[in-house]
């Protein structure tokens, strides 16, 4: 069976995105990062998103403009299959992508009984909360980025209980965020 796993980033305050949706602030690229971020793209896995996430990851990974300045993200990103949660997207132009309109949480587990590569989910927050929710999701990274918004949205919002987490890696880097990869405490 294959995992469903999370990357995200937060601010210190526990943030995915403040509270006018921006999520600028957590694209901090140096040459370390942007290696990190190059090998990651480059794995296997197919990606997950909810319609607004994807709509913003089509209109940027697959331009020019995405190729010039992260041209292994792009390829990558571009490359892996995609899956867009979504009741009103009619049809999609990023190549790779299978719209998914039934309920989440049923399709979620749908996908995890097929054979093959990982779930990611990159941002796609509401996303998240509902599959954490239906503990669903077998691993988070959380980039833990060093700034303080003060208001924002958490991944978690709707999440109704609590669900022990077991620390499985960290990863600092120079531009002062750390990879902090979580495991649901009854994986361990």
């Amino acid at each position: 069976m294959r995992q469903i796993r999370v990357f995200e980033t937060i601010s210190l305050d526990g943030f995915f995105t403040d509270d006018k949706n921006d999520m600028s602030w957590a694209h901090k690229h140096d040459d370390e990062w942007t290696t990190f971020s190059s090998s990651n793209a480059s794995g296997e896995a197919e990606l997950l998103f909810g319609r607004i996430t994807y709509e913003m990851m089509a209109a940027f990974w697959p331009s020019p403009q995405a190729a010039q300045m992260l041209p292994e993200v792009a390829k990558g990103m571009n490359r892996m299959k995609k899956y867009a949660v979504s009741r009103t997207l009619k049809d999609v132009s990023w190549q790779g992508t299978t719209i998914l309109k039934g309920d989440l949480v049923s399709e979620a587990k749908r996908l995890k009984q097929q054979s093959g590569p990982d779930l990611l989910i990159l941002g796609s927050g509401s996303i998240v909360s509902q599959l954490a929710d239906a503990r669903l999701v077998d691993e988070y990274q959380i980039v833990l980025s060093p700034i303080v918004l003060g208001h924002g949205r958490t991944l978690f919002e709707t999440v109704k209980g609590k669900q022990p987490l077991a620390l499985h890696s960290t990863r600092q880097f120079k531009n002062g965020n750390v990879v902090l990869s979580y495991v649901p405490f009854s994986k361990t």
